[in-house]
């Protein structure tokens, strides 16, 4: 039985298909993401163009709320918003769920505005899946595979407020780079 138990889960486990993989190095470890571009397309085309130009080198993760997520991707360590290419359209209504470790598209309170900022949840949060919290939900796009400790340690960190910035890491989080190292 065992035997048989063993041959189905590797047979199950060659039929999926694996999606990119992208290592985040940072100033309190590294950890890495596998995406799904099956279930978010347009999302993981975005996020790997910001990748492979280099774009999160030297931004930092400037909101973290323990029980809730930490997110980056969008500043420098001196706070200021770096520019982004145009918003895309949210897939947030693709059946991936906002649990723990798994990363989704920041965006404001429009629908489609999310850019170059993300987030991982560090806790399960299926109040942000689509259609809540507001009709629209939360893309996620891909999960944490690796590095978990890291995630756990950035969510632990103190924060202050800077204004107009709240929930700030009081020590600088920076994402020292992030490179696509598989498929």
């Amino acid at each position: 039985m065992k035997k048989l138990l063993a041959a189905l889960l590797l047979t199950a486990s060659t039929l999926s298909i694996a999606g990119p993989k992208v290592e985040f190095k940072t100033s309190m470890g590294d950890f890495v993401v596998e995406l799904n571009p099956e279930k978010a397309p347009k999302t993981v085309e975005n996020f790997l163009g910001y990748v492979n130009s280099g774009f999160y080198n030297g931004t930092i993760f400037h909101r973290v709320i323990n029980n809730f997520m930490v997110q980056g991707g969008g500043f420098t360590p001196d706070m200021q918003q770096k520019p982004t290419k145009a918003p895309i359209p949210l897939e947030s209504n693709n059946g991936l769920s906002n649990v723990v470790y798994s990363i989704a598209m920041a965006r404001t309170n429009v629908p489609d505005s999310a850019t170059a900022q993300f987030f991982v949840n560090v806790v399960n949060n299926k109040n942000l899946d689509f259609p809540r919290p507001d009709g629209h939900g939360y893309a996620v796009f891909g999960m944490v595979i690796k590095g978990t400790e890291t995630i756990d340690k950035i969510k632990a960190v103190s924060t202050v407020s800077k204004r107009p910035f709240a929930d700030v890491p009081s020590t600088t989080i920076v994402i020292n780079s992030a490179k696509v190292i598989g498929k």
